[in-house]
């Protein structure tokens, strides 16, 4: 039986995915800082499905953390077949008044953990004759966005990152795809601090995380680049690169300025790396 590695895998599209690709046979290895999340996940999926799960209670921003990740999954070498970068979250505010320690750790792991895995993994998948990695970004990825403004550049580096390793890796038996999702279904509102008007705005668009995962796992495996779910994403996608940035960007300063500026905090919030 192959084995999968989700990183972020408690909650959210995550477990969608890792719940998707148990359905299809696959041992998971999963990761998530909330290890009480993990292992309720763990216990939820082993009695669904004949899969073994086994699970890492890990913050991906923490030094050191790479490798206890590949010292963890190094007996499944040989096995592992698919590798999920999905650990990520987002921070509602204006970048001078966001503490500069959160935003930095945002950075550490929407992008230094995914990179940093990617070139780990790359000489595991390797070893087989097709192998998988997805990255995952958002459709916050295609426009600059004011008040969200490192989170979603930090998916626009996600997205360039993936499509350019997927052209040096095309030669290679490692499929490369980046999955794009809206707005989901999961606690990464909440996790933003994001105000209700938005979450209630959000909510009209939302989609499940379990199928953001079904489809994220359907187009991995028939080797889409850029997997999108969802029709209002898809025009999410389509759509902003018709219309002046500027108007673009006006459009989403007013959705996402926050009602009362936050403070900047010494004692940044813990990271949940289980939303996305």
């Amino acid at each position: 039986m192959s084995y999968a590695l989700v990183t972020g895998a408690a909650k959210g599209i995550g477990k969608g995915i890792a719940r998707e690709l148990a359905r299809q046979g696959f041992n998971l290895l999963l990761i998530d800082k909330d290890g009480a999340a993990l292992a309720a996940t763990k216990e939820e999926l082993e009695s669904t499905s004949g899969s073994i799960v086994y699970t890492l209670p890990l913050d991906l921003s923490v030094a050191g953390s790479l490798e206890t990740i590949t010292s963890w999954t190094s007996i499944w070498h040989n096995e592992l077949q698919v590798v999920i970068n999905n650990a990520g979250y987002g921070l509602n505010g204006s970048f001078e008044q966001l503490s500069l320690e959160e935003q930095l750790n945002m950075i550490d792991v929407n992008i230094k953990a995914q990179v940093s895995l990617s070139h780990a993994y790359i000489p595991v998948l390797k070893k087989h004759r097709q192998s998988f990695l997805l990255n995952v970004g958002s459709t916050t990825c295609f426009q600059s966005v004011p008040y969200l403004n490192v989170y979603a550049a930090s998916k626009a580096f996600v997205v360039s990152f993936t499509r350019g390793l997927r052209f040096e890796l095309k030669a290679s038996s490692v499929s490369v795809s980046v999955l794009i999702p809206g707005s989901t279904d999961t606690d990464f509102v909440n996790r933003a601090r994001m105000s209700d008007e938005v979450k209630k705005t959000a909510e009209r668009f939302n989609m499940s995380p379990d199928l953001v995962g079904k489809i994220a796992v359907r187009g991995l495996f028939k080797g889409k680049v850029e997997i999108i779910p969802g029709r209002s994403n898809k025009l999410h996608a389509f759509f902003p690169r018709f219309f002046p940035k500027s108007f673009v960007e006006k459009i989403g300063g007013k959705i996402y300025k926050p009602a009362v500026q936050q403070v900047n905090s010494l004692d940044p919030a813990p990271v949940n790396l289980a939303v996305k």
